[in-house]
């Protein structure tokens, strides 16, 4: 028994020295992450949430893949600020080849201790966009000089922290010039150009970079990569605040609305509706939406709720397409790509949601008409039966049920009868005489 307890003891010492082996022997570790499609206000709280992971798994560094075709004037602010103020060095490589770092992106890049692209990739076309609901790509001149002007400071200060062409990234925002990974390398916009990641960790290898004021070199040797995922929350987060889906889903939610208001009771349609609203209204409030696209398209659906309640031979219905499709043109009426609805979303859009509001009003149209020939007024000269002896008062059988008849006439149990009138819960009738 001893013998083998201390076999078993031997080999634990054995398992613990490997394990020492090994954790001694793995290089520094780094953590990844992707930073693509429109810069928003979740991109900002992702990168600034990995930075805080990176940080409390004492990583060597955060590479940010970036590919973006701009985003919000704020949002890349916030992202600016995390990684300037970053407690380990930050390196943000525009990559795969044919990604992009334009407008936002742009400023992101000269932020990063290490501004690295791969080949096939470009860099520029800086341009400030304004935020919120009521914001508009359409300043005034003043208003636009004023931001221009901020931009530009901005990114020249950015530059001049990192050593970088303070020259380049001035035209970038006032001129929206862009280059290539290799124009931009000569241009000392940025340090590197790398094919990959192995590549890219080999260049920076014992790179000099000031992180926090105090100056520190990167060890890439045998470095760990750890893939970072953007988590369930903020990945629908980011999702919905791309302005495709978030006009999508306020057409959802207003014609889900519109639906259940349209036809009560229907249940679904409304939650749906309510759900995609309450998602949309969240996304707008983080991108630069103009109160008249969103007045125009609210009062297409007034009309179309209008054309049901009021006879106007389709001309509210033409009203409210021509309202939809204006409102949803003038949406996102800004100036960066990026942040305007594309068209391919946009027409398909428009004309399946005034197909869908003609159906329904079609559909409410066609009902309305129908009521007259529904409820006590078709039940008038009906044909039932009498169940009972009718003195006064007895029973008819009609449609299935039984009622209670009145008549000034007898009438026997059996006898045919027709209804003359409804009076309430009872039924007012007479005997059907057979004509021999």
């Amino acid at each position: 028994m001893l013998k083998k307890t201390g076999i078993l003891f031997l080999i634990f010492l054995w398992i613990t020295a490997v394990g020492a082996v090994f954790a001694k022997d793995a290089g520094p570790l780094f953590h990844v992450i992707e930073l693509n499609g429109v810069i928003t206000s979740p991109s900002a709280k992702y990168v600034a949430q990995s930075l805080e992971e990176a940080t409390a798994a004492k990583a060597e560094g955060l590479i940010i893949l970036l590919d973006t075709p701009g985003g919000l004037d704020t949002a890349m602010r916030d992202i600016a600020k995390s990684i300037l103020n970053a407690p380990l060095p930050v390196i943000v490589y525009v990559y795969p080849s044919g990604a992009r770092a334009a407008s936002a992106g742009v400023i992101i890049a000269q932020a990063a201790h290490v501004a690295a692209m791969a080949p096939g990739t470009n860099i520029g076309a800086a341009h400030p966009v304004a935020i919120g609901i009521g914001g508009s790509g359409e300043m005034d001149k003043t208003m636009a000089q004023k931001m221009e002007n901020d931009a530009a400071a901005y990114a020249r200060s950015i530059a001049k922290t990192r050593g970088r062409s303070e020259e380049w990234v001035e035209k970038a925002v006032r001129k929206s010039e862009s280059i290539t990974a290799d124009e931009a390398l000569k241009l000392n916009v940025i340090d590197i150009v790398a094919a990959d990641i192995e590549k890219l960790l080999s260049a920076i290898d014992q790179k000099t970079v000031t992180v926090a004021g105090v100056k520190r070199k990167i060890s890439t040797v045998d470095a760990v990569l750890d893939t970072k995922k953007m988590g369930t929350r903020q990945g629908i987060l980011a999702a919905i605040s791309n302005p495709n889906i978030a006009y999508l889903l306020l057409l959802i939610g207003l014609a889900g609305l519109y639906f259940e208001f349209s036809t009560p009771g229907a249940i679904l349609p409304g939650v749906i509706g309510g759900i995609s609203l309450l998602l949309a209204f969240f996304a707008l409030s983080t991108l630069p939406v103009s109160y008249t696209g969103i007045l125009l398209i609210l009062f297409s659906v007034i009309l179309f709720i209008a054309e049901i309640k009021i006879m106007s031979h389709g001309m509210l219905t033409v009203g409210g397409v021509i309202s939809l499709a204006l409102g949803s043109f003038l949406l996102f009426d800004s100036p960066e790509p990026a942040l305007r609805i594309s068209l391919q979303i946009l027409l398909p859009a428009v004309l399946l949601a005034s197909g869908f509001f003609i159906v329904v009003i079609l559909l409410a149209v066609k009902a309305q008409m129908r009521k007259h020939y529904s409820g006590t007024e078709a039940m008038i000269d009906g044909r039932g039966k009498a169940a009972t002896d009718i003195h006064g008062e007895g029973k008819v059988f009609f449609q299935g049920e039984y009622w209670t008849a009145m008549s000034d006439r007898e009438i026997p149990k059996g006898a045919r009868v027709r209804i003359l009138k409804v009076d309430g819960l009872k039924l007012v009738v007479e005997e059907i005489k057979e004509d021999n």
